[in-house]
């Protein structure tokens, strides 16, 4: 299917890599455009939902972080090296599900669905094709990191706001590579349950995320933010598991999730049913080859008639990707960030025809634009007043651990 996917210029995969979780297939793709809506700085959660209305179709793509500028009246002016648009959704030509037993092959009337199967099959594996190794840099050297996670400290003491997730970039340009075979790479290293790669004309994520952002479901919404992290230690059960138990029980790793799931908490219920809003799964740690992590589930009855609009303006950006309370603590990342997010911190997935819909959170990714041959690499931490800089230093380096290996 990826192989396959090679001709598209827009091309969506999506992959739950054989994990447990409630999706209901194992990849899902859509590839070509029928039809598309695209959205760069003016506003353009209104035109997806003209979008939605007139389509009701499998719909694929995705919302930038810097969406936020719309919700919130902000500006942005840090440099993007990689350039998607803030918003791009499309009906594909060619929607593919693969469950354990099928594939299933959407199109349009007229359409010869054996000769694309055959088409599939004939594809085979994508090979890694050669390319020169990336050395990335960073746009925060270490000290320079350090004093501004301390300057976020005094703005949490000064109480502007209590926890914020700060990100830097690592990057490199003049870098030629493989977006397929770095997939292929990295869904070996990392495989995680809403994995995507997604090809935008001459640009591409590669993502390995762990996390959901939103999952609807006729009228019921779920979120699942993420907040704990603890590294793998892998050769040793006994040293592993322990791993567990300290993230589980460690205070400021806890305070983080807690902080969030109140956040969360409230964007959900400016959307759903008076009090039906609830936290059904709290603090619960999940394993994922390079680390582990807590995540909470919370769960809601959706309010009649609510637009995709209305639901993205109340819940986006997510906050385990930007802290508490969020209006401000967008303008300290806008103040102290030194590129734009662009696509990461955003939010990839898919509509089904009934309007139905499941968005992951775009961490975790290797973003890349073929025409300037830039790769970013973007990783954050909570930082709250009891983090120590220079371990949330250390979890950036272990988020993109991973990520820098594919790209060897």
């Amino acid at each position: 299917m990826l192989n396959f996917g090679k001709k598209f210029g827009i091309f969506c995969f999506l992959d739950n890599h054989g994990y447990t979780s409630d999706t209901a297939y194992e990849c899902l793709a859509g590839a070509g455009v029928i039809d598309s809506v695209t959205a760069g700085e003016t506003p353009g959660l209104y035109k997806l939902d003209q979008f939605q209305r007139k389509n009701r179709e499998w719909i694929f793509g995705h919302l930038a972080y810097d969406v936020k500028n719309e919700i919130e009246n902000f500006e942005s002016s840090n440099p993007d090296g990689i350039q998607f648009p803030n918003i791009h959704f499309f009906v594909p030509e060619i929607v593919l599900i693969l469950k354990k037993k099928e594939l299933q092959i959407g199109v349009p009337p007229g359409y010869d669905t054996r000769k694309i199967y055959d088409e599939i099959i004939s594809c085979g594996q994508p090979e890694l094709s050669c390319y020169n190794a990336v050395s990335l840099k960073s746009t925060f050297p270490h000290d320079d990191y350090i004093d501004a996670v301390k300057k976020l400290q005094q703005h949490i003491l000064r109480g502007d706001c209590y926890e914020i997730n700060f990100c830097q970039e690592f990057y490199a340009s003049n870098a030629i590579i493989d977006p397929h075979g770095v997939y292929q790479k990295l869904s070996a290293l990392s495989p995680n349950p809403f994995a995507a790669f997604y090809a935008y004309g001459d640009k591409y994520l590669i993502c390995a995320s762990p996390e959901r952002f939103l999952k609807k479901t006729e009228m019921a919404i779920v979120s699942q933010p993420m907040k704990g992290t603890a590294r793998r230690i892998s050769g040793d059960i006994k040293a592993d598991e322990q791993q567990r138990e300290d993230l589980y029980s460690n205070e400021k790793e806890r305070s983080e999730n807690i902080m969030i799931v109140d956040l969360v908490r409230n964007d959900l219920a400016k959307i759903c049913e008076e009090g039906s809003v609830h936290v059904k799964d709290f603090l619960r740690l999940y394993t994922f080859p390079q680390v582990h992590q807590m995540i909470s589930t919370i769960e809601g009855n959706l309010k009649k008639n609510i637009a995709l609009s209305e639901i993205f303006s109340a819940t986006f950006p997510m906050g385990s990707m930007t802290g508490a309370p969020k209006k401000r603590v967008m303008e300290l990342i806008e103040k102290y960030e030194k590129t734009k997010r662009g696509l990461f911190s955003g939010t990839v997935g898919y509509i089904t025809p009934d309007g139905d819909f499941d968005f992951n959170v775009v961490i975790r990714s290797v973003l890349y634009n073929k025409a300037n041959q830039y790769v970013s690499i973007q990783a954050g931490s909570a930082i709250t007043f009891k983090s120590n800089p220079e371990n949330e230093y250390e979890e950036c380096l272990l988020k993109v651990a991973a990520l820098k290996k594919a790209l060897e």
